[in-house]
């Protein structure tokens, strides 16, 4: 284990130091791409930005910093980066002394770092997701001493400590774990992220405790493949680490990120069912709903033994609620498979869906398929998101007449907003502060989302 201590701490009061003598309050920009793991690695930038005297911005032309930090999962995530970053060309020029970082998934790619550092050199510090911890070190050197930093080498240990600011403060992302074991051939991730690793139990439960302490109504658990969680510990397992969070005094609602049928063990379904605190929701991903296609995906199912475990928890918690992702237009996809696909989708009953159009990335065996025409997968983007459409407001009006417990987050023209326990957005009007609050809601109505009143 790294301790981070040094490369952290002595760096950030460093730079504090600096910005206080010369009389200035820094102003950063965090630009966050990707999926939710993104989103936690994002809040720690902040936490140590904040440790450096950085307070936050949301106009380039504001900030001193700019931090785009990247996702490798898709085509058009990394065109925005591209886009943004060549953006600042001319602000740069204007204003030499802004500072640019990059980091995230993208850059642990040595042919996107070759990218940066031949097409967009006004670009200042690049470096990979393991190395968040060094980035205060990085942007010493940068800021006092003038240095370029392009760093892609991985460390393999897990940084326990590191500070967190947080996007919202009833709701935390606590990762669980790194990286990905599995391979799948449209997938960047196990080579941009390494394979599993996973945090100390007792670092996870203390962070938990932590969070709770300050008033955190829920707690989502996060990762690359979350429940991968235990795989290389001995004797605990992501069951094992359900069962000690939901043991947390004060802990109200605990939900997954995502799950994979494979991990979805009779532990963990008996566990939810039981629980109080675990919510009725999992996000289950299925790609694809044809055998053939998850075949070339090497994907671990079937849609046989996809659909089983779907029905055994059914049976069992009969209120559950599934969501799940599906890439269409993978490389082969016939429009037969697509058929199946859908009409699978259709079978299982989801609540909602994430669709995403195949995204050819350099390096995977998938890049080397027979790739599907742009314009029939939009065509076929388009049917699934209408699906996703109807089989969300349809369970929405199923919905109305029952009480269902909310956390709400926002406020948003009169209304206050929250999720479901089963992952709905639900909206009431109320004299009562709510914001953090979980209260029971009837729902009385559905207008493009559902509305209720606090009881």
């Amino acid at each position: 284990m790294v301790l981070p201590d040094l490369n952290y701490k002595q760096f950030t009061g460093a730079l504090r130091n600096y910005f206080a003598q010369a009389g200035k309050t820094p102003r950063a920009m965090v630009v966050t791409y990707g999926c939710q793991q993104n989103i936690s690695d994002s809040e720690i930038i902040k936490g140590l930005l904040s440790l450096c005297g950085y307070t936050f911005c949301d106009s380039y032309n504001e900030a001193d910093l700019v931090v785009f930090n990247t996702c490798a999962v898709r085509e058009h995530a990394e065109l925005r980066v591209y886009g943004n970053i060549g953006a600042l060309k001319p602000v740069k020029k204007s204003r030499p002394d802004l500072k640019i970082a990059v980091c995230g998934c993208m850059m642990q790619q040595q042919q996107v770092q070759n990218e940066i550092k031949t097409k967009y050199r006004h670009v200042d510090i690049v470096f990979g997701p393991s190395l968040i911890y060094k980035f205060p070190e990085m942007l010493f050197k940068s800021v006092l001493e003038g240095q370029k930093i392009f760093d892609r080498s991985e460390n393999p240990d897990i940084i326990e400590g590191l500070p967190v600011q947080r996007a919202k403060n009833n709701k935390a992302w606590v990762t669980v774990m790194y990286g990905c074991n599995n391979f799948c051939t449209y997938c960047i991730i196990p080579y941009a992220r390494g394979r599993v690793r996973s945090r100390k139990p007792e670092s996870v439960i203390k962070q938990a405790k932590e969070l709770v302490a300050k008033g955190y109504v829920e707690i989502v658990l996060t990762g690359i493949h979350t429940a991968g969680y235990g795989e290389d510990l001995e004797n605990y397992s992501f069951y094992d680490l359900l069962v000690d969070l939901t043991k947390i005094e004060g802990l109200k609602r605990l939900r997954i990120s995502s799950i994979e049928t494979s991990q979805i063990t009779d532990d963990i379904i008996d566990l939810i069912s039981k629980s109080k605190i675990i919510v009725d929701h999992l996000h289950v991903p299925l790609q694809a709903g044809c055998d053939e296609t998850l075949n070339r995906m090497n994907r671990k199912y079937n849609c046989e033994q996809y659909y089983e475990k779907l029905s055994k928890i059914r049976r069992l918690i009969p209120d559950i609620v599934f969501t799940t992702d599906v890439i269409v237009g993978f490389p082969g996809e016939s429009e037969e498979e697509f058929e199946k696909t859908y009409e699978f989708i259709k079978k299982v009953g989801y609540t909602q869906l994430h669709v995403f159009p195949y995204s050819m990335r350099k390096g995977t065996p998938a890049a080397r398929m027979v790739q599907v025409d742009e314009k029939i997968k939009h065509e076929r983007v388009n049917r699934l998101i209408a699906l996703s459409h109807e089989l969300n407001e349809n369970y929405a009006k199923s919905q109305i007449g029952k009480t269902l417990r909310v956390l709400f987050e926002k406020e948003d023209h009169g209304y206050y907003v929250g999720h479901g326990d089963n992952y709905l957005l639900i909206k009431v009007q109320s004299d009562e502060q709510l914001i953090g609050q979980l209260k029971n809601v009837i729902i009385d109505s559905y207008d493009e989302m559902l509305i209720g009143r606090v009881v």
